[in-house]
């Protein structure tokens, strides 16, 4: 698995709905679950190993994504939602911290507009699911993968991370996860195109939620103006905007993403 830290992490596989589903654990405290991107779990990074001092980390890997095998009846965004609460539910984690990255955050979104009492705090991470006021959400299946990825930094030079993550010649393998991923993406969020229309008026009903909305100024996947709607959509909300940062503010400005989560979640 790409990226890497000396806090230990385990992979275990959790049983939910009838369904298997592989889980990654680490760390101590508080639980925690994380969300990822639309290309899958991208390693376990510098800011997992940090949030792991406080935060027990629960990360699936979403149904039809790496070694998790695709649930038949999913069949939209919303309903991987539901199967996540469920999830929450038969592991007796209540009340939880999240933090949803792109494809992940629109996920965490449309938990909270359901029931946001399974929350303690909620931390949104450049997520689709609002359509962008201006602008438009940057089609996955238009260019390569290899293209949306180094779109997705503003500067990979200034990024370290980056290079450990995607640089240089990805594996066979590697390939076939995003392949995978971007086929599942198609089936659970192509028409509208990565977006919900009911989403931004049901969140506005999500009270006493502490939300943080977290955005790149540069964000060429998903324009910035999306962070303004979940932003206004949220009562209360707080959004924090990176400069000089794309689509993966979580390596492209590591050290002040962990500082502000830390402040946020503890």
């Amino acid at each position: 698995m790409p990226g890497s830290s000396h806090t230990e992490w385990m992979q275990n596989v959790a049983h939910v709905a009838g369904a298997d589903l592989s889980l990654i654990q680490g760390g101590t405290g508080r639980p925690l679950l994380v969300l990822h991107e639309e290309l899958g779990h991208p390693g376990w990074l510098r800011w997992h190993a940090a949030l792991a001092q406080s935060h027990t980390l629960h990360i699936p890997l979403h149904p039809g994504f790496g070694v998790s095998p695709r649930v038949p009846w999913i069949s939209s965004v919303r309903d991987l939602a539901g199967f996540y609460s469920r999830m929450l539910r038969d592991m007796g984690l209540s009340a939880v911290d999240v933090i949803g990255f792109s494809l992940g955050g629109w996920i965490a979104a449309e938990m909270a507009a359901n029931c946001a009492e399974q929350f303690r705090r909620m931390v949104l991470v450049a997520p689709v699911g609002i359509r962008p006021p201006d602008g438009d959400i940057m089609d996955l299946f238009a260019l390569t993968t290899r293209a949306y990825l180094d779109t997705s930094v503003y500067d990979p030079a200034q990024t370290p991370e980056f290079p450990v993550l995607y640089g240089g010649e990805a594996t066979a393998e590697q390939f076939e996860v995003w392949e995978e991923a971007r086929a599942e993406v198609c089936r659970l969020a192509w028409q509208p195109y990565m977006y919900n229309p009911s989403l931004s008026p049901l969140l506005e009903g999500v009270s006493g939620l502490p939300t943080l909305v977290v955005w790149g100024r540069e964000d060429r996947i998903v324009p910035a103006g999306a962070g303004r709607s979940y932003n206004r959509s949220i009562l209360g909300s707080e959004l924090t905007t990176f400069e000089g940062c794309g689509h993966r503010p979580e390596i492209e400005k590591a050290e002040e993403f962990i500082n502000r989560m830390q402040n946020f979640l503890t």
